[in-house]
């Protein structure tokens, strides 16, 4: 996230550096795909589907940091009718600085008729509580079949357990989750590290940071003046990880799992953290954890599978670009999106920095930066990206990627020009193409102008909210309402919906994998709600099939390593329960 581009830093090439450099020469030009691009448009149905959450940040004029980073979303069923259900994340005003007669601002629950319309729920729930709030994780910790709601914040976390009936009961401390008073956490995600059945928590910080020592920094930017600053006014920090002892309360366990990485030139902790993907990325059937940094080296915890994680963020590749470049990550999500081995890791970057693409090579755990070469990268460089994410629109069996932009600077075309407050969503199509360009990005006449109306866009989340089978999404911003868009297409593309219920593993089977077998592709899915910028998707897992009547096979293999092969229904959702 810094204004002045992005920062070397010497000595630190990964041993794949080579590889890199060669992966992100541009790829060899082809005609313009264009008219290969499905029609399928995204209608915004906000006002109409009730949603009338608006953000509140706080801003008064002092620019404090958190003012430009909050915007969590989560899709989840907190009343388990089957239907997704929808919460906002909300800050707050500042202490000393409320508005006269104005409510405080809290959390936003919507709850789903199943035809994609909405009621707030939010008054006498439990989550009417202020706070100045940042990220969303949604996960079973307890195994009761209800979703708990995690939420990071400027201050104390807190952890809302699902007590049934539309109620929630505020738990961060007992369950010692809450994190330090002073600190700021980002994003979060419930992952069972250990795969003993439990979901244990990995939160993210972002810097040591206070309201005194922002202003004492007195960043300012030419033409306008005091601005918002970048992260390198400011010490890293550590994450937390918290391991589920399974009586509702939790171990830090932060320092003994190895994720305290430090800064070898001051010594000082190295992170800067907004998001995580959390995936398999060697099929050895342990959960890593990539973490996307601001201006730091981005992380690479590859579980040892003894409650340890080692970094090898530099040695795999994902640290840097292909010139030994930090840059401002944002939002993270990661797949196989080729629909073979090659597992994918897509970072949403700072302003004037490409999205980065990082591809698995022959060795599952080196990487390459092939932004460029599948065409996610110069298309994108001019935006600021946060959220960020894989999911197949057009149901064709092809993962896509969508990315929510927006400045932090909201006078910042008075220094640049070229740069806006507000910016359209970018949607980028996977035409599949291994030889090639494999996305191009869609333009308005192929999707509709609602989902590219220019926003300050932060967290973002897709879902089937009106149980026709297709994506919808919802793309959140800062100090303003969010857009619901409802996914419209018509191509008849045959899909199939999965929902697990763990039994030896976590009762959300976070973490599983489902492969399906169409013809002589493979389509690979993972059970991981955590995608994006602060924010959560929907658990259920939904599979294009295109123009396929029906799926050859269907293999989940579990956390517990179990596996399991199903046959399911065509067209609609099929629950799936782990066998003892």
């Amino acid at each position: 996230m810094d204004s002045f581009g992005p920062v070397l830093m010497p000595n630190k090439f990964p041993i794949a550096a080579l590889l890199l450099l060669t992966a992100c020469e541009p790829g060899p030009k082809i005609p313009n795909p264009a008219n290969e691009i499905p029609v399928a448009p995204f209608t915004d149905i906000t006002a109409s589907a009730g949603i009338q959450f608006v953000h509140v940040n706080g801003a008064f004029g002092d620019k404090l940091l958190p003012e430009t980073m909050g915007g969590g979303v989560a899709f989840l069923d907190y009343d388990r009718d089957g239907h997704q259900d929808l919460l906002f994340v909300n800050s707050s005003y500042w202490p000393d600085h409320p508005p006269p007669d104005a409510p405080a601002p809290t959390l936003a629950l919507y709850r789903n008729d199943g035809h994609g319309r909405f009621t707030e729920v939010t008054a006498g729930s439990g989550l009417d509580i202020p706070f100045y709030g940042m990220g969303v994780a949604i996960g079973d910790y307890d195994n009761d079949g209800l979703p708990d709601v995690f939420i990071t914040a400027v201050g104390h976390n807190r952890l809302f357990h699902n007590e049934d009936q539309g109620k929630f009961r505020e738990v961060a401390h007992p369950a010692g989750v809450a994190g330090s008073p002073v600190g700021w956490s980002t994003g979060a995600a419930w992952i069972d590290y250990d795969n003993d059945g439990l979901l244990d928590l990995f939160v993210s910080n972002y810097v040591n940071w206070s309201a005194d020592s922002d202003r004492a920094a007195s960043y300012e930017l030419p033409k306008i003046g005091r601005a918002y600053g970048p992260p390198r006014n400011f010490h890293g920090t550590f994450p937390y990880l918290y391991h589920n002892e399974g009586n509702g309360r939790f171990r830090d366990v932060s320092a003994s799992a190895g994720i305290q990485i430090k800064d070898p030139a001051t010594g000082f902790p190295m992170a800067k953290s907004l998001a995580i993907a959390a995936v398999d990325v060697d099929n050895d059937g342990w959960i890593d954890i990539v973490v996307a940094n601001d201006t730091v080296p981005n992380f690479l915890f590859h579980n040892q599978h003894d409650g340890t994680f080692k970094e090898i963020g530099a040695f795999s590749g994902v640290a840097y670009d292909a010139y030994g470049l930090v840059r401002g990550a944002m939002g993270i999500d990661s797949a196989r999106f080729r629909n073979d081995d090659a597992l994918g890791i897509a970072i949403g970057n700072f302003a004037n920095e490409m999205n980065a693409l990082y591809v698995a090579q022959r060795d599952s755990l080196l990487f390459a930066d092939e932004a460029i070469k599948e065409g996610v990268g110069p298309a994108s460089q001019k935006l600021l990206k946060f959220g960020l994410f894989f999911f197949d629109y057009d149901l064709d069996g092809r993962l896509d990627v969508l990315t929510a932009n927006g400045h932090l600077e909201p006078e910042i075309d008075r220094m640049d020009p070229d740069q806006h407050y507000r910016q359209p969503a970018q949607l980028f199509w996977n035409r599949g193409d291994k030889k090639g360009l494999g996305f191009v990005p869609v333009p308005p006449e192929k999707c509709g102008q609602d989902l590219f109306q220019p926003i300050v866009g932060r967290g973002s989340a897709f879902a089937d909210i009106d149980s026709d089978g297709d994506l919808d999404v919802v793309l959140c911003q800062i100090a303003g309402p969010p857009l619901l868009l409802r996914n419209d297409q018509t191509l008849g593309h045959h899909w199939i919906r999965l929902k697990l219920v763990g039994t030896r593993s976590n009762r959300d089977a976070i973490g599983a994998w489902i492969q399906a077998r169409v013809g002589d592709h493979t389509l690979s899915r993972q059970v991981m709600p955590t995608r994006s910028y602060l924010s959560q998707s929907e658990l259920p897992v939904t599979i294009g099939l295109g123009d396929a009547p029906r799926v050859d096979s269907v293999e989940i293999e579990w956390p517990s390593g179990a596996r399991q092969k199903i046959q399911p229904a065509i067209d609609r959702l099929t629950i799936i329960t782990e066998p003892r």
